[in-house]
Order: C-alpha cells, then sequence, then structure tokens
C-alpha cells in the first residue's frame, strides 16, 4: 500500500507545493488550509483528500486529525506546514490578539497534531512526524519577537519529540527552510526559495531510505545571511 499524508497548511505555498509532489509520486495526500476554494481547486488538480480547517482552535485541531486518518485509514506522515505571521512589531506595540493567534497556530497546533500522530503511530511502531520550523528559530530580528518566540518553542518541542518517538520507532524531522518566495509576505521575493525547492528539500527527508533518519534539515537561499 503506498504511503499516506496529513499535510497542513495545504493551500498556499510550500505546502500547496508538498500536496502536488508527494501525489505526483503516489502518496495518498490529506490537505488542510483555510481557504476552501482553493483547497478545492488543488483536490481537483493532484487528487488529493482534504477539508477546511481553522487550526486557531483547538478543537477543529483534533477533528481534523480526525477526519484525515478516517480519509486515509491511517496517518503514515504527518506534515505541520501550516503557519501565521500576521504581525510584524516591536516589543512595546504587541498585541495580545496577535501573540495568541500566532501561538494558536504557530505553536499549539503543530503541538495538537503531533501529540495525536503519536498516539496512533506509536502503536504500529512506524511513522514520521515532519515538523516545519523556520530559520528564525536559529537567529533572531527586531520587529519579530512574537513570531520568533513561537518558532523557538516548536523548534523545542520538535527536539523533545524526536527523543520520545524514537524509542517507539517513530521518526521525526525538524525542517528549518530560509525565506521563500511564497504570499506568506505582501512583496515579491524573487531572490527566495522557489516553494517548490522548498518543498522538494522536505520530500527527500520523507523518502529517505527506511534506516535513514534526518532529525533536523536546515535550508537557505544564497542571498540570506543571517545566521
Amino acid at each position: 500500500m503506498n504511503r499516506t499524508v496529513f499535510v497542513t497548511g495545504a493551500t498556499r505555498g510550500i505546502g500547496r507545493e508538498l500536496v502536488k509532489q508527494l501525489a505526483a509520486l503516489g502518496f495518498h495526500v490529506f490537505g488542510t488550509g483555510r481557504d476552501e476554494v482553493r483547497l478545492e481547486e488543488l483536490k481537483a488538480e493532484t487528487g488529493c483528500m482534504g477539508a477546511g480547517a481553522d487550526l486557531s482552535d483547538p478543537e477543529q485541531v483534533v477533528d481534523i486529525y480526525r477526519q484525515a486518518k478516517n480519509a486515509l485509514g491511517q496517518v503514515d506522515i504527518l506534515i505541520n506546514n501550516a503557519g501565521l505571521n500576521n504581525r510584524k512589531a516591536a516589543v512595546v506595540n504587541i498585541q495580545l490578539d496577535d501573540w495568541e493567534q500566532q501561538y494558536a497556530v504557530n505553536l499549539r497546533a503543530p503541538m495538537l497534531l503531533s501529540r495525536e500522530a503519536l498516539k496512533d503511530m506509536a502503536g504500529r511502531k512506524s511513522g514520521h512526524i515532519v515538523n516545519v520550523v523556520s530559520t528564525i528559530a536559529k537567529t533572531s530580528q527586531p520587529n519579530y519577537s512574537t513570531y520568533c518566540t513561537m518558532k523557538y518553542g516548536l523548534m523545542g518541542f520538535t527536539k523533545c519529540l524526536i527523543k520520545e518517538a524514537r524509542e517507539v520507532n517513530v521518526k521525526v524531522t525538524a525542517v528549518y527552510p530560509g525565506g521563500t518566495d511564497t504570499d506568506f509576505r505582501p512583496e515579491d521575493r524573487p531572490e527566495y526559495l522557489l516553494p517548490e525547492s522548498a518543498a522538494k528539500m522536505i520530500v527527500h527527508c520523507i523518502t529517505a531510505p527506511d534506516d535513514v533518519v534526518v532529525h533536523d534539515l536546515t535550508y537557505r537561499p544564497l542571498v540570506e545571511s543571517n545566521f
């Protein structure tokens, strides 16, 4: 049986490219995102399954994992790709609503989904959880304190998850992409990574030999020097 994959943030950028590339390789894919129209277009284009969800709602997070599991039969690979950087602000201008929204999507949602996936994968003693972090977790930038905090948190969570998951033969990968030219930011950045290139690096981790686990993968466009 071909392996199954559940991808969050599937309607745009790296997530959309992941769905396209994995479906082309024969994986059975379930994608989720907030843009129902783009999700339906992706399903028509790739043959993937999927359903919309708002990952800022913890009940919807748990429910969308259940939907993916039911649709796929089981989740062999979970890719926590969804992310949010809705507002860049100096520390003195941080708004609580922005903080809580970024926490919900960038940290709480992947933690909850990893928890649900590990419960299933531990029983089978197989599976792979991929958390897409960011190179921001390996550096710092002014006006990025909220986003940076959540990505630092996801990095720390994933490092602990790696050690717990290996005890039950489950692979865990933390991926740190550098700047990627997607609509995650309002301006075009053609000197940054193409989203299909960023996705291809993640696919390499998923398709590594069975006796190989990539724990940390960091990659950047050549122009990026903030490390």
